[in-house]
C-alpha cells in the first residue's frame, strides 16, 4: 500500500533519487517508463525523460551496468548547448548530450533534419528554442537559440491559438 502511494507521487525531476544509492528499479518507480532508452558503450544505459515542449527540460538518468544510478541530470543547459560546434559535432553527439528532440523534422528542400529543444536560460524569464540543423552527412551545420515565438511575455504564458 505504501509503495502504491509513493508511486502515485511520481516526480518528473528525480526528487528522491540519489546517485550511487538508487537502483534502476528506484528510477522506474519514481519517474515511470522512460520516453527513450539508450545503450552506452560501457554496458550502462541512459533513460531519457524529456519534459518537452512545456517543461523546457530533458532529464537523463544514467544507469551503470550493475543497475545503480550514476547520475540524474537536466541536459538542456547553456553549458551543454555551448558544446555543440557547427561543422564538427555529429547528430549522435547532440542526441547523447541533449536527448531526443521535440518534433524532429526533415526539410528536403534544405537537405537538413531540424531538431528543436524548447529550453530555459538561467536569469532570462523568456523561454527559448535551441534549434539544430543536421546535414545528410550527420554533422551539425547550423544552430540557433531564439525566444519561443509562442510565449506571451505580457500574459506570462503561451499565446492562444
Amino acid at each position: 500500500m505504501v509503495f502504491a502511494l509513493l508511486a502515485g507521487c511520481a516526480s518528473s525531476d528525480g526528487r528522491g533519487l540519489v546517485a550511487g544509492q538508487s537502483s534502476e528499479r528506484d528510477v522506474l518507480a519514481v519517474l515511470g517508463k522512460p520516453a527513450e532508452t539508450q545503450a552506452l558503450a560501457d554496458g550502462g544505459t541512459v533513460y531519457w525523460y524529456p519534459q518537452l515542449p512545456w517543461g523546457h527540460a530533458s532529464y537523463a538518468a544514467r544507469i551503470a551496468p550493475d543497475g545503480h544510478l550514476v547520475a540524474f541530470e537536466q541536459r538542456l543547459t547553456e553549458a551543454n548547448i555551448s558544446k555543440i560546434v557547427r561543422g564538427e559535432t555529429s547528430a549522435k553527439e547532440v542526441h547523447d548530450l541533449l536527448g531526443p528532440a521535440w518534433q524532429p523534422q526533415r526539410f528536403g528542400n534544405l537537405e537538413r533534419d531540424v531538431w528543436t529543444y524548447p529550453m530555459r536560460i538561467e536569469a532570462d524569464p523568456t523561454p527559448k528554442w535551441f534549434v539544430v540543423h543536421v546535414a545528410p552527412d550527420g554533422v551539425v551545420r547550423e544552430t540557433y537559440l531564439f525566444d519561443d515565438m509562442n510565449y506571451n511575455r505580457w500574459g506570462g504564458g503561451r499565446r492562444g491559438r
